[in-house]
């Protein structure tokens, strides 16, 4: 068993050995936690302001960043996509047709959050739905203005006091307390346990896992429980976000990289889609780059499917997809993102699918044999180092 793991015992001793690096280069741009009390006063400030306005006769607005422009992220090796110091702003004016109804919702939820703050009480972002579905209209419309206010104030979500129901699954060799005491086992062998809806107040995490392995999808990751993955390659921890993963599953492959510091591994499908939810655990998305402090763990490594594994393996043509227009483009623009001058190697993944004109899925694999995945695949991928 020491031989299984010596690949990955060595990649933990150069992590370990540049941890300190990494970790002093983002506590540079990390915002100190902000107290509940930090809180209430950046909301009352919001509301002063428009009150203030009335006074004067002028019509209120509210000012946001853009969060889902390029334009406004940087991108810093140690941290991942995170969002610019002169970042572009959109205004919401009280007074035009366009944007009073926004204006008016972001004081509604703004409202919402404060009673929750000042009574230390939580709500999910569907309790804010369902207290007034015909004013929201939409849970997406409730997700939005929750992620604006906290880009706006600059306060994680966490510290807002709304929780979102988590999408996520983990397993494996961890235990941990929730914030209310109750104690959590992922130990079981047959079925994986919701990733926790309060990543943040998850405290005493017990693990002798050697890595993590992040799993891209849910049919993937069921069948690696089904065959008892984490028992044969004990021990070691599985989690999916099930596709693009939620904002707790991102803080929980965070969580457990800032207590357990041991190698992360991404298992995805080889196809521009795949490498892209890696891209998010690991350097972030646009749309939430002022919370990457909090979200990235910039040290994530590509185990599989790599297309270099597609030729060697010689997987069978009739298991392989065509590359569409969109994947295409999609891959056009993966390569054309600041992070790939850090990855030489995924980029010459990236040329090699291209060539390829294909992709797989995972399952693919098993056009080789049904149990090569969890017999063959990813046992010798750990075994010999075979990540980039």
């Amino acid at each position: 068993m020491s031989e299984q793991f010596l690949e990955v015992d060595r990649l933990r001793y150069e992590l370990l050995e540049n941890i300190n690096a990494v970790d002093s280069a983002s506590k540079l741009t990390k915002e100190d936690s902000v107290c509940s009390q930090d809180v209430l006063t950046r909301i009352e400030s919001v509301v002063l302001d428009i009150v203030t306005s009335l006074s004067r006769k002028e019509a209120p607005v509210l000012v946001l960043q853009n969060r889902n422009s390029w334009s406004n992220v940087s991108f810093d090796s140690a941290v991942g996509l995170h969002m610019s110091s002169d970042v572009s702003v959109s205004t919401l004016r009280s007074d035009c047709a366009s944007s009073v109804s926004r204006f008016a919702l972001i004081l509604k939820v703004l409202s919402t959050i404060y009673k929750l703050v000042q009574s230390n009480s939580y709500a999910t972002k569907r309790d804010i739905y369902y207290n007034d579905t015909q004013l929201f209209r939409s849970q997406k419309t409730v997700d939005a203005i929750v992620d604006d206010i906290s880009c706006m104030l600059r306060v994680p979500r966490r510290n807002l006091h709304v929780l979102a129901t988590s999408k996520g699954f983990i397993s494996g060799d961890l235990c941990y307390l929730e914030e209310d005491g109750t104690r959590i086992d992922c130990s079981s062998s047959s079925t994986a346990v919701p990733v926790s809806s309060n990543v943040c107040g998850i405290k005493n995490i017990l693990s002798s896992a050697k890595f993590v392995l992040i799993v891209e999808k849910d049919a993937t990751f069921q069948r690696l429980l089904d065959d008892d993955f984490c028992t044969k390659l004990s021990p070691c921890i599985m989690i999916t976000g099930k596709g693009i993963p939620d904002v707790n599953s991102r803080l929980m492959v965070r969580k457990l990289w800032d207590t357990l510091h041991v190698p992360i591994f991404a298992l995805v499908d080889g196809d521009p889609h795949g490498i892209e939810i890696m891209c998010i655990y690991k350097y972030g998305s646009v749309s939430m780059s002022f919370e990457a402090h909090n979200l990235t763990v910039p040290s994530v490594l590509w185990l599989g499917l790599l297309p270099s594994d597609i030729e060697r393996l010689r997987v069978p043509q009739e298991a392989l997809i065509p590359l569409t227009p969109r994947d295409e483009r999609k891959l056009q623009s993966l390569k054309s993102r600041p992070y790939l001058a850090y990855q030489p190697e995924w980029k010459k993944e990236m040329e090699i699918m291209e060539r390829l004109k294909h992709k797989a899925e995972i399952q693919s694999l098993t056009s080789i044999a049904p149990d090569f995945l969890t017999r063959v695949y990813l046992p010798n991928k750990l075994r010999y180092g075979g990540w980039v």
